[in-house]
């Protein structure tokens, strides 16, 4: 099992880099019948299928790796587009196929390492599936995943349709991976001339980074001197910059001297000014109180005044509608009496015809005149007595209509008086309202007057307030003129520093060409390291910190131990080794200050 982990490990390193670099190289989508990506699937299969438990069923043993796949649905929700769209592919008939189909769109969605990661995460439910020995159990597993998380690179464009996933054979072809299978036999004579042809590289190697140190170097002292030219420059910017803020410090000095003797003599003139100003004014104000208590009384008694002549004109009123009243009253009377006299015109005029017959009756009874005489004696005294009633009557009436023609009079004369009271009334109300609207000019003229002194003191604390901030400015620039001083100091500083670094830089390139023969020494003894197997390490060497699935095992390719990914980041290019290549943090310092003393 440690044999076929080991196997398999090493195929999936290879199968993801030369996928990585083909299609790097390439620069486009990779289709389904690419073949490094064809087996890359096949490694996939194999490391899936390795330690799997076989299900016992009625035809017999069945080892699928789709069963650990499912899961993933479960423990993340975003994979259940992804297992739903495989169970509903139609051509798919066997949960091999339907794996390698997961695979790829897995693949296509650039999440297949975050879906296995999620699989490790609980291998509690994979032991339902993998032997406690199995690949996808071990610490090999994270590393695939690591290796995996390289694919994100790469853009897939496969198609399920028309494919063959049930039947395909899971068979590595091994021919994409070897390079020389021709010349296995001389292995041993190839392996002497290698070393050589790398010392050689490696001496080159060195030769080609010491010179591009010396151009750096040379680059280096360039930049500098032109570093220092300018910081020169800049200094002498600085002086003159420094000896014009002088100048203008000392002519803003004068400029607030004379400013200060302005301001100081305008507010003496301003402050004499609103005393004087003040005191009219409150003298002003009290003729302008005087005379506005004197109106104010005058309208209080012309409003009492006005209030006595509207009762005068109520009770006038009054007795005109009494007038009128008695007026109908006697008209009433009148037409009263009028109609009596009618009534008794109507009694005179049927008394006649009374009489008439009493005439007539006469005739035929002379006994009964004697009797009727008296009646017409009594009649005739009881109209003398209507008579003189109707007389009274008539002088009654005659002394009523003189009554109601001198009332008339007086009502008319009443209206004459009142309507030459109200006139006047009039007029005195219209100069009292005249009175009180230049009173009322005057008041706004004062409070004019009063508002424009309140703005010219406004005025003038926003000028005193100014010759504050000018003030500030003038301290604000002699703290400038102060940093600009230390700015100078830190400056000079900085040249001497420099023209010591030179002097330095100089010394080591002289002593460059001493130290290649150390170079060579320790090359030889740096070969003399083993390399370090992964089982027989469990913590890191430099810190250690015992390895997990999160913190992963990295050789150092110089001296062959094994690190975590913190102390061994660092990468260098070695003899064995043109690229750079992963180094440890000793070997990085160590290698490092070789070549500075060699260089």
């Amino acid at each position: 099992m440690m044999e076929e982990r080991s196997n398999l490990m090493n195929m999936m390193k290879l199968s993801v880099k030369v996928l990585i670099q083909s299609a790097l190289s390439l620069g486009r989508t990779l289709d389904s019948d690419f073949p490094p990506l064809q087996q890359f699937f096949v490694v996939m299969e194999h490391c899936l299928k390795h330690g799997l438990k076989a299900k016992k069923s009625f035809i017999g043993q069945n080892k699928s790796f789709f069963g650990p796949l499912e899961m993933v649905e479960k423990l993340c929700p975003e994979a259940s587009d992804l297992a739903t769209s495989v169970r509903n592919l139609p051509e798919l008939k066997t949960p091999i196929g339907r794996g390698r189909a997961w695979l790829y769109l897995a693949v296509m969605q650039k999440k297949l390492a975050d879906y296995l990661k999620v699989l490790l995460d609980h291998k509690n439910l994979l032991s339902e599936f993998y032997e406690p020995d199995a690949l996808m159990m071990e610490e090999e597993g994270a590393v695939i995943i690591g290796l995996l998380v390289g694919l994100n690179v790469i853009d897939a464009n496969l198609c399920l349709k028309g494919e063959d996933l049930d039947t395909q054979v899971a068979v590595i072809d091994f021919s994409l991976y070897l390079k020389d299978t021709q010349n296995s036999d001389n292995s041993k004579e190839d392996g002497g001339i290698t070393a050589v042809l790398d010392q050689k590289h490696y001496v080159e190697e060195l030769n080609r980074h010491l010179s591009c140190t010396v151009g750096d170097l040379q680059t280096k002292i360039e930049c500098l001197e032109k570093t220092n030219s300018k910081l020169q420059e800049e200094l002498a910017a600085a002086t003159d910059r420094i000896r014009a803020l002088q100048e203008e410090q000392q002519e803003l000095k004068q400029e607030n001297e004379l400013i200060r003797e302005r301001s100081e003599k305008h507010v003496e003139v301003t402050k004499q000014d609103t005393k004087v100003e003040l005191e009219t004014y409150k003298q002003s104000r009290q003729g302008l109180d005087e005379m506005y208590s004197d109106v104010w009384k005058q309208l209080k008694e012309e409003k009492r005044i006005r209030t006595e002549l509207e009762k005068e004109l109520e009770l006038q009123i009054g007795m005109k509608t009494e007038m009128e009243i008695a007026m109908k009253l006697l008209e009433k009377d009148t037409h009263e009496k009028q109609d009596t006299l009618v009534a008794l015109r109507q009694q005179l005029e049927e008394v006649k015809a009374i009489n008439l017959q009493m005439f007539n009756k006469s005739q035929n009874a002379e006994g009964s005149l004697q009797h009727k005489s008296e009646a017409i004696s009594s009649f005739e005294g009881k109209t003398d007595q209507m008579m003189s009633s109707v007389k009274q009557m008539e002088g009654r009436l005659q002394h009523a209509e003189k009554a109601r023609q001198v009332a008339e009079e007086k009502n008319v004369k009443l209206k004459q008086e009142l309507g030459g009271k109200i006139v006047t009334l009039k007029q005195q109300l219209i100069q009292l309202d005249n009175k009180c609207l230049t009173l009322e000019r005057e008041l706004k003229s004062e409070k004019e007057q009063r508002q424009i002194l309140q703005h010219q003191l406004h005025q003038e604390k926003d000028t005193t307030a100014l010759l504050k901030t000018e003030l500030q400015q003038v301290e604000g620039l002699k703290k400038e003129l102060r940093k600009l001083q230390e700015e100078k100091q830190q400056l000079e500083k900085v040249c001497e520093e420099q023209e010591q670094a030179l002097q330095e830089m100089g010394l080591h390139l002289s002593q460059s060409k001493l130290k290649m023969e150390d170079i060579k020494e320790v090359n030889k003894a740096l070969k003399g390291h083993t390399w370090l197997k992964d089982d027989e390490a469990t913590h890191c060497k430099q810190c250690e910190k015992e390895f997990s699935i999160s913190r992963r095992k990295h050789h150092c390719r110089n001296c062959g131990d094994i690190f975590c990914n913190t102390c061994s980041s660092n990468e260098l290019a070695l003899p064995s080794y043109p690229k750079p290549v992963r180094v440890c943090d000793t070997c990085h310092t160590l290698l490092l200050q070789r070549c500075s003393s060699s260089s």
